[in-house]
């Protein structure tokens, strides 16, 4: 199944605090991936057990999926990630 991508409003702020470069790799990984595979990536658990993962590097991209949407929710160094 293809998913669309979306963007949360607060992805932009955390884009900022990433360097330019590592951003812009960040988001080619998930335009490649993610409207694909989505499905296919792990998903968290406990609470956040709606929410999938993707790692690009040292980076979490935190999802969920809606319909045919992917909602990027957060992106974050991964030891920032599940704070």
């Amino acid at each position: 199944m293809s998913y669309k991508i979306a963007f949360k409003k607060s992805v932009s702020r955390d884009l900022k605090k990433i360097d330019k470069a590592q951003a812009d790799r960040i988001l080619k990984k998930i335009e490649k991936y993610l409207p694909e595979k989505a499905d296919r990536f792990p998903m968290l658990t406990g609470k956040f057990s709606a929410l999938g993962k993707f790692r690009v590097e040292e980076y979490r991209v935190i999802f969920t999926i809606i319909e045919d949407t992917a909602l990027i929710l957060r992106i974050s160094h991964r030891r920032e990630s599940y704070r």
